[in-house]
């Protein structure tokens, strides 16, 4: 994937620690912006729950900022290219492991307490699921999502390049001789 844009939309989101964690997720995946609509993550914002900072970094943009009022009007302002995936327990939805990802994807994902609207998941491109016995978290929920776009990538593939660009400087820890205890 040489082109990737990747985009993680929130449908009112509840709890703003799952916005933390999803804003997390969003660096560790390279995620280029996060929009959410509606309003009661504006009332619990002033707990930051961003435990990376990584608001600095990666804009988390209310959808009213953008001039839109919801997810399907938003994706014409940014690329004609970029593919709407909604991702949430819907009936006859793509199970995640089946599904290949688009370069350009806006992923919308539905609150905790609710489901993404008909009319979004009517227009759009892709509609996935994850396959669990219950329901994840909506943090959980993206964490998957992009684990599984970036398994599927070449990216997965670098090795100990990529572990050096992922650890933090904590970690100094090498693998050394395994064969005797495996």
């Amino acid at each position: 994937m040489t082109e990737d844009k990747v985009i993680v939309g929130l449908i009112n989101p509840k709890s703003a620690s799952n916005v933390g964690a999803v804003m997390r997720a969003a660096g560790c995946y390279q995620v280029e912006q996060v929009w959410y609509s509606g309003h009661r993550y504006d009332r619990a914002v002033k707990l930051s729950t961003d435990t990376k900072n990584i608001r600095t970094s990666i804009p988390l943009t209310h959808l009213d900022g953008l001039g839109a009022t919801d997810f399907i009007e938003a994706i014409d302002t940014i690329d004609a290219d970029i593919k709407l995936v909604c991702v949430d327990l819907i009936q006859g939805a793509t199970p995640l492991p089946a599904f290949q990802h688009p370069e350009k994807a806006l992923y919308v994902f539905g609150p905790e307490d609710g489901t993404i609207p008909q009319r979004i998941v009517d227009s759009a491109d892709h509609v996935v699921f994850v396959p669990t016995v219950g329901c994840m978290n909506l943090a959980a929920s993206v964490n998957v999502l992009l684990y599984d776009r970036l398994a599927k990538s070449e990216r997965a593939h670098a090795g100990d390049e990529l572990i050096r660009q992922s650890k933090d400087v904590n970690n100094n820890v090498k693998v050394r001789g395994l064969g005797a205890n495996t």
